[in-house]
């Protein structure tokens, strides 16, 4: 493929971007060095190696450029001067905590808008910490920080894309297990019975446009002090908090209590949220579920089958975003942490029945039902307009059940990072890996400096639901039991961390490794549905 015009969804989050407002997605990946490495060429191979993966996925060598047809459109087209070293960078981390200056560094980068010009993405090696004598040796640790356009992919295209650096899927590339089934030929006149089936396919869209833009005029809100903890001018600037939630303890509840996994999580969140704005004496809005802050949890509407094609060919007509949003009121004027989870149940589930095309949440299908020059023109109009909809973006992003590594070193843990809208001060993305769930927050990092108090809340908040369960267990001999941290697990410096103590017992043994090609077909979860982590 040489050229692709931009769906509609990502020509708008093309157009949404601003120099306070970068639309990049991002994943925080922190590995396990290789027994001996650690020395100034060790890094360099990593980087050498990660630069390679990267060339090898075809859509990262993709550029957007504008068309004079349609107006106002723009495309995706081959980046003949294509330069991967120019996206792949190898950063040295100062003396210190490894997680700490990992985080800090992470959060200063996602603050910077990626280069347009060029194929809108960047990958970095991050080494050293732990003294700072170097490498991944004195760290025992190294990172590597993803970031990719919005327009590029959305939550569940950039993991089949930012897959293609683990070492079981590039040798499952390399061994030539993925191949790519060519496409149909098609007619370049369509027949007339084509043209009435599209004319009616375009009926029924405009039908359900106009639904959906109604429920959206009606959800729309116009008194926004009861979720101040949220608002805030952009300042430009990114901070980056991470957690990690024990699977174990987050499947206990559901047995206990019923829903989903994402049910739990999405209580967690609320729960977390109370916490941390009462620590920071802000109002809770009034017992009125009307005056909850209110979060956008996207819906995948990807197929496996094209999203793998889209993946596997580097762009196809199914490569772009293709997503939808329930709309879900965070009950943090619930005291209760059982209401709040049974609050949360109760309204995911008529979320679920009325499904994902439907109501204010499927405002992202609008998109679709625009036209590329109103998209250029009312970017500005729409970046300020998700203010009066919703306050808080939560997704979650499956990731493949098997152990994965890069360079023969294990993946260890993984955040996903979410973009800011305008006028937004905070999204959290989750997503399990090895028993855990990781918790990436990213804030606007003047209005929200103390965002390491949410991520501690995070743990608190699943301790409370623990104890609502039968059977809690009683916290382990020789283990430092501390407020908001499950019993039996230890405490490291980054909030909510479990340490990595030879008494702190890991919540979930890691799956064992699976063969390549069901890594590859575990990549992308099934449509229609919030990405539920695990159930």
């Amino acid at each position: 493929m040489t050229t692709e015009l931009l769906a509609p969804l990502d020509l708008a989050f093309w157009h949404l971007e601003s120099p306070d407002h970068p639309m990049h997605l991002g994943a925080l990946a922190v590995f396990d060095a290789a027994p001996g490495a650690g020395s100034a060429a060790d890094d360099e191979a990593l980087v050498e190696l990660l630069a390679t993966r990267a060339a090898a996925v075809p859509r990262l060598r993709m550029r957007v450029r504008d068309v004079l047809l349609p107006v106002g459109g723009a495309a995706w087209s081959v980046d003949k001067d294509f330069d991967v070293h120019s996206h792949v960078r190898h950063l040295e981390l100062p003396p210190g905590d490894f997680a700490e200056e990992t985080t800090r560094l992470a959060g200063e980068l996602m603050e910077r808008p990626l280069e347009r010009g060029i194929p809108p993405w960047e990958m970095y090696v991050l080494t050293g910490g732990e003294g700072g004598e170097g490498g991944a040796q004195a760290g025992r640790s190294f990172a590597v920080l993803v970031k990719l356009h919005h327009a590029l992919a959305d939550g569940m295209r950039a993991v089949a894309i930012g897959a293609g650096i683990f070492d079981q899927i590039a040798d499952a590339r390399a061994a030539g297990t993925r191949r790519a089934r060519p496409a149909p030929p098609r007619s370049w006149l369509p027949g007339p019975w084509q043209v009435a089936d599209r004319a009616r396919g375009r009926i029924g869209e405009l039908g359900r446009a106009l639904g959906i833009g109604a429920s959206v005029v009606r959800a729309s809100r116009l008194d926004l002090r009861a979720t101040t903890a949220l608002v805030a001018g952009s300042s430009g600037t990114r901070r980056l908090a991470t957690a990690v939630l024990a699977l174990e303890d987050v499947r206990r509840v559901r047995k206990e209590h019923g829903g989903t996994v994402n049910d739990v999580l999405l209580a967690t969140v609320a729960g977390a949220l109370r916490r941390w704005m009462l620590e920071r004496g802000e109002r809770l809005p009034d017992c009125d579920p009307r005056t909850d802050p209110r979060a956008l949890v996207p819906v995948s509407g990807r197929r496996p089958s094209r999203a793998r094609q889209g993946a596997g060919a580097g762009g196809s007509s199914g490569s772009g975003n293709m997503f939808s949003a329930y709309l879900l009121g965070l009950p943090v004027s619930e005291p209760d942490p059982l209401s709040r989870l049974t609050a949360v149940r109760e309204a995911m589930d008529r979320n679920k029945k009325d499904g994902p095309s439907r109501g204010p949440g499927a405002v992202a299908l609008l998109a679709g039902q625009l036209h590329p020059l109103a998209h250029r023109l009312g970017a500005p109009l729409a970046g300020n307009a998700a203010r009066i909809l919703f306050d808080v973006l939560v997704t979650s992003v499956p990731l493949p059940r098997a152990t994965l590594s890069f360079g023969g070193c294990p993946l260890r843990e993984i955040y996903p990072m979410a973009p800011l809208a305008r006028g937004q001060s905070l999204a959290v993305g989750l997503t399990t890996y090895g028993g855990q769930v990781h918790v990436g927050l990213v804030a606007d990092g003047k209005a929200l400096p103390d965002l390491d108090g949410l991520a501690k809340n995070m743990t608190a908040e699943l301790d409370a639901l623990l104890r609502t369960t039968s059977g809690e267990p009683a916290p382990s001999a020789g283990v430092r039991a501390e407020p908001g941290l499950a019993p039996g697990r230890a405490v490291s410096a980054r909030a909510g961390r479990p340490a990595r103590a030879e008494t702190a017992a890991p919540a979930e043994a890691a799956p064992a490794a699976e063969p390549p090609v069901p890594v590859q077909l575990a990549l992308i979860a099934e449509p229609a549905e919030p990405a539920d982590l695990a159930r």
